[in-house]
């Protein structure tokens, strides 16, 4: 049998075939560096701020010591494996999925830096916004073809229902979650949140608020039922230190009443008011005793948080990369057309 020859791509050859025809390249190179930067330069520049929150963990058994360190190196926390806390820092990124925890965030007051633009953070993405040019067009055909219901927003805190959106809040909701990220170290429980927007102040404006909002969270959540303890065991103190109170004064009253009698039924009886009066007073400190034990694990449940790394106002943009993607552009039309070029010499029938 003979042996089939193996094809073997001559590069040289390749080469000069696209020097001789290099002119082929001149129009679609062109048309290409024309289209990327109407494109590219039309989209608005961006900026983003970074910051990371240390906030305080239980402390649990099982994740000190060896076993716990070689379980973080898999990235497995035992801590909190072990916490009796249903939410745990790992699920702290899925707050930006619920509609309440993002909602909130639309009275926020921000500035742009330039200070031309003053208004709630809703107001700033619905209104001051840059668009590129031919987002003009899209949002008549949009406004032609949407209901006259959706232009009705209600931001008053006594009517507006976050899970209850019009089209236009559920797109502010929608641009909000694009703009916020937040992380969560599984070996370090550090939570790290990205911002970005158009402006470089209202990008740590937001994201000083994201910070606040989430400690807020995070404290409430896990004091919560601390909390609803000191105010179960407020309302039963109040009401044992009432009970106390109409005892003593029913006791006083008696006591001053039958001052110089002598009966053994009054004595029985003052004696009587003497011991529910002492009932009382000893439920009534054993309460108070639970109250100042629940308001003691109110601050011991309070977690402090520890700022690592605080929103700074960027300086550059981050983006879009405007030169980055004019080069990738010309570089893919330029292999395109290299490679339909030379499609013969590389064997491919199309």
């Amino acid at each position: 049998m003979e042996e089939k020859k193996k094809e073997v791509i001559n590069l040289r050859d390749i080469t000069r075939k696209i020097i001789q025809q290099r002119r082929k390249f001149y129009l679609p190179l062109a048309i290409t560096f024309v289209l990327s930067c109407v494109y590219i330069f039309s989209q608005p520049r961006y900026y983003t701020t970074e910051a990371s929150l240390a906030p305080e963990m239980e402390s649990s058994l099982g994740a000190g010591g060896t076993l716990g360190s070689i379980a973080s190196s898999f990235g497995i926390d035992l801590g909190e494996m072990q916490t009796s806390d249903a939410i745990t820092p790992l699920l702290y990124p899925d707050l930006m999925e619920d509609n309440a925890f993002v909602c909130n965030l639309f009275n926020i007051m921000v500035q742009t830096q330039d200070g031309k633009v003053k208004a709630t953070y809703y107001d700033y993405l619905d209104k001051h916004q840059k668009h590129p040019w031919w987002s003009g067009v899209t949002s008549l055909l949009f406004n032609l073809l949407k209901s006259k219901d959706d232009d009705v927003v209600s931001n008053d805190s006594t009517t507006f229902n976050p899970y209850v959106l019009t089209r236009k809040q559920d797109q502010i909701v929608g641009i909000i979650r694009a703009n916020i990220t937040i992380r969560v170290d599984k070996k370090t429980g550090v939570i790290s949140l990205n911002v970005k927007d158009q402006d470089p102040l209202i990008c740590k404006t937001l994201a000083d608020s994201v910070i606040v909002r989430l400690q807020t969270f995070i404290t409430n959540y896990r004091t919560n039922k601390a909390r609803t303890d000191v105010i179960y065991y407020t309302a039963l103190v109040d009401s044992a230190h009432q009970e106390y109170v109409n005892a003593y004064m029913e006791h006083a009253r008696y006591a001053d009443a039958n001052q110089h009698t002598v009966l053994e039924s009054h004595r029985n009886k003052l004696a009587a008011l003497d011991n529910e009066m002492q009932l009382k007073y000893t439920s009534y400190s054993m309460l108070m005793a639970q109250l100042q034990a629940a308001q003691s694990k109110v601050q011991e449940r309070t977690p402090a948080f520890t700022l690592l790394k605080g929103a700074a106002v960027p300086v550059k943009p981050a983006g879009p990369k405007r030169m980055i993607f004019v080069a990738t552009m010309l570089f893919l039309v330029f292999m395109f057309r290299a490679f339909w070029l030379v499609r013969s010499e590389l064997h491919f029938k199309f």
